[in-house]
C-alpha cells in the first residue's frame, strides 16, 4: 500500500509546473506601453461625471457682447483718470515721506540702494517692497 502512494506522490509531482509572476503596469505614466494612453484617456473621459461650466460669453448676443465691452472700457477710462488725479494730488515720489492711497500706506525714503518705496495694504497686512536703483 505505501508503493502507490509513493508512485502518486511522484506522477503528480512531475506533473506540475510553476512560472514567474511578472507585473507590467498599464499606465504610460508608470512605465505601461504608450499605445495604452488613448483607452487610459478615453476611459477615464467616459468615467468622468464633470462637465465644464459653459461660458457666459458665447452665450451672449453681439448686442449683449458689445455693450459689456463698452461698459469696461468706459469704467477703465474713469479709474484712469481718478488715478491720474491721485497721483497728482500726492506729488512725485522722488521725495522722501509717508503718503496714503485708500487702503495703501505708501513709505517713500533714499537708500544706499537707491530710492525705496514701501507699500503697505492696510486692509489685509500684505506689503511690498520696490527698490529703484540710482
Amino acid at each position: 500500500m505505501k508503493i502507490p502512494i509513493y508512485l502518486l506522490f511522484i506522477f503528480f509531482s512531475c506533473a506540475l509546473s510553476a512560472q514567474q509572476l511578472t507585473y507590467k503596469p498599464l499606465n504610460p505614466a508608470f512605465g505601461g506601453d504608450t499605445f495604452n494612453y488613448n483607452w487610459m484617456l478615453s476611459s477615464a473621459n467616459a468615467q468622468n461625471g464633470f462637465t465644464a461650466p459653459g461660458r457666459n460669453r458665447d452665450q451672449q448676443s453681439d448686442l449683449e457682447r458689445f455693450g459689456e465691452s463698452l461698459n469696461s472700457q468706459i469704467l477703465s477710462q474713469i479709474s484712469r483718470r481718478l488715478l491720474q488725479q491721485q497721483i497728482e494730488g500726492l506729488g512725485d515720489f522722488t521725495e522722501p515721506g509717508t503718503f496714503t492711497f485708500g487702503t495703501l500706506a505708501i513709505e517713500v525714503f533714499e537708500s544706499d540702494e537707491g530710492l525705496v518705496i514701501n507699500i503697505l495694504d492696510t486692509s489685509n497686512g500684505e506689503q511690498t517692497q520696490v527698490i529703484v536703483p540710482n
